[in-house]
């Protein structure tokens, strides 16, 4: 029995033998624990309440009788009036005092007393009324007074008197509760040593035990896994203690396995990496304008207008003919010029009341290199968010000029523009590669796609002026197509 359990334990996972342990820990402990907090609670709720019990009884007024006897008496000679007096005060915060101890007494004979001095308050009440009764009614002066002598101050004796046996009795009930708390106590102590030793012992025994047996796996395998990291590739590991240390090992051996096939792959995933970025960065074509340019067709067509029609498919036809291209990344700039102006052509005749175009580019640039759908993007932005966006005509002008050993392309519109602080939000996106809205990512693709294939040198930068318009600079190294 002892071996089965032994050998359950050497093969059960790590969390396994953590938990045995807390449970081993936490079960004594919790059991102490609970039994010593309701021990305590106890004894502490219990001498919690006759204290209180005794500080609640200490509020009623020591002077009562002498005040009750010494108002009743003003009253009776009339120097005070029933209103003017203080004895329904009185009388209230004895009756307030009385219920509250009713509240905290726990023993039948304080209980007993107290009922008896709420029947002594009532008495006096009415005796109250009597005096009252008397004084309305005139010439019973003597009646009042014998009132007073015989009934009033007897009652009022005897308030005082069995408040005094209360709180006599109490004191003693406390003292005596204080006696046991503290035997008890006692004991607790002396539990709470033995149990604390018994603690420790086993503490001290699963210290050596569960460690060991938890890192005596993990130093075998970190002695394959140094083997590995000196490039000894044929060690194996052979281990079977725990679910997860076998798992571990068993995956430390496939990986083991696959190190020179994934170091074989590596290169090759990163040439495969880099060309999927380049075609996601150029797969930018939006469908929303090729849907738009074959309404326009139709509506063209439904119109009567067949030289438009025909002009339209033309530039169409033109416009994916160069972004397809057979497959090729980069095109030369007189490629590139032509796609963006089959670009404009489509949107003129769609937008003729609000825009107009020119292409300025020096015929020594038409032979240099540039990332196909470079300028589309570009224009694109000028038009839906420069363009459309202000009143009146706009125009777009696309530019280009050699500076030294580069090529400068520019796209400038004189369209709403932009604030200044969306400028510097636009600007800090293209910076940190990191668009911080969907407006700004055709600039972002076209920055990302040139300094992807030319370095990080080159790329876009961007100039804008509220109501004035935008311009964005495309820096390019001077390649000419061979």
């Amino acid at each position: 029995m002892r071996q089965k359990i032994r050998d359950l334990y050497v093969h059960s996972s790590l969390a396994a033998k953590i938990r045995v342990s807390y449970l081993i820990l936490l079960i004594p402990v919790t059991a102490f624990v609970v039994f010593a907090f309701f021990i305590l609670w106890r004894g502490n709720q219990s001498y919690s309440d006759m204290l209180e019990s005794v500080v609640t009884a200490s509020e009623f007024s020591l002077d009562f009788k002498k005040d009750y006897d010494y108002e009743t008496y003003l009253v009776i000679v009339e120097n005070k009036t029933p209103e003017e007096s203080e004895l329904n005060s009185l009388l209230g915060e004895a009756g307030r005092v009385i219920t509250g101890l009713e509240a905290l007494t726990t023993g039948k004979e304080n209980q007993e007393r107290l009922r008896g001095v709420k029947k002594y308050l009532e008495n006096l009440r009415t005796y109250q009324s009597r005096i009252e009764e008397n004084l309305r009614e005139g010439d019973r002066y003597d009646d009042n007074i014998e009132i007073w002598e015989n009934d009033v101050q007897i009652v009022t004796a005897l308030i005082q008197d069995t408040v005094s046996q209360y709180i006599y009795y109490e004191i003693r009930d406390l003292e005596r509760s204080k006696a046991e708390f503290e035997h008890v106590y006692l004991r607790m102590l002396q539990m709470i040593i033995l149990i604390f030793l018994l603690i420790v012992a086993v503490i001290a025994a699963l210290s050596y035990m569960i460690p060991r047996s938890i890192s005596r796996p993990i130093r075998t395998l970190s002695q394959v896994t140094e083997q590995v990291a000196r490039g000894d590739l044929t060690v194996r590991s052979d281990i079977q203690a725990g679910e997860e240390v076998t798992a571990l090992s068993d995956s430390m051996n496939t990986m083991i396995d696959k190190i020179n096939e994934l170091l074989d792959q590596v290169k090759e995933e990163q040439i495969h990496l880099r060309k999927a970025e380049f075609q996601l960065l150029q797969s930018q074509i939006n469908p929303h304008f090729l849907y738009n340019t074959l309404d326009a067709i139709i509506w063209l067509a439904e119109g009567g207008h067949q030289k438009q029609v025909v002009h339209m498919v033309g530039s169409l036809s033109e416009f994916f003919r160069t972004s397809l291209n057979q497959g090729k990344d980069i095109i030369t700039v007189r490629e590139e010029m032509q796609h963006a102006r089959s670009y404009l052509e489509i949107q003129q005749m769609r937008y003729q009341d609000i825009l107009r175009y020119e292409i300025v580019v020096a015929e020594e640039l038409m032979d240099c290199l540039i990332p196909k759908i470079t300028i589309q993007p570009l224009v694109e932005n000028a038009l839906y968010h420069g363009i459309k966006n202000k009143r009146g005509l706009g125009t777009i002008q696309i530019s280009g000029i050699r500076e030294g050993n580069l090529a400068i392309l520019q796209v400038n519109d004189d369209g709403i523009g932009m604030e200044e602080e969306r400028l510097e939000r636009v600007r800090e996106g293209i910076r940190n590669h990191a668009p911080t809205d969907s407006g700004i990512y055709g600039l972002y693709n076209v920055n990302e796609r040139i300094r992807l294939n030319f370095g990080e040198e080159y790329g876009i930068t961007i100039d804008s002026t509220y109501g004035k318009g935008t311009s964005i600079r495309i820096c390019l190294p001077w390649s000419e197509n061979d």
